[in-house]
């Protein structure tokens, strides 16, 4: 386990939590730039916004630490549910029907690998 943790939240995202969850379990536990170009070649839309955010924990910890890129690992990677906006329509006979259009907040907790670097070294 690494020294540094480096964070990074996106809030109020326009999508699932579910279909968000499908994106991150693809990346979890990889190291940074793997992650980041696995996302590039994901065909869903909830990639972008991960992208997003794991790019911002990397630029945190390249601006804030000090760290370099190469070594970071995505410790933990989380989505989840945000506000919901009800809405409706009307339906047949009179009826209402509800439309709930879902939030999603992700978090991204970035640690610095600390064995491989040390295997590097040697």
């Amino acid at each position: 386990m690494g020294e540094f943790q480096v964070k990074a939240v996106s809030k109020y995202i326009k999508s699932s939590p579910i279909k968000v969850r499908r994106v991150i379990n693809a990346v979890r536990g990889m190291r940074a730039s793997e992650a980041l170009e696995v996302l590039t070649i994901l065909p869903q839309s909830a990639a972008v916004p991960v992208y997003k955010t794991i790019e911002s924990a990397v630029g945190n910890a390249i601006e804030n630490l000090k760290l370099e890129a190469k070594d970071m690992v995505i410790a933990e990677i989380k989505v989840d549910d945000g506000p919901r906006l009800r809405r409706g329509r009307y339906g047949a006979r009179g009826r209402f029907k509800p439309i709930k259009k879902q939030r999603a907040h992700i978090t991204v907790v970035l640690e610095d690998d600390v064995e491989d670097a040390e295997e590097e070294l040697e």
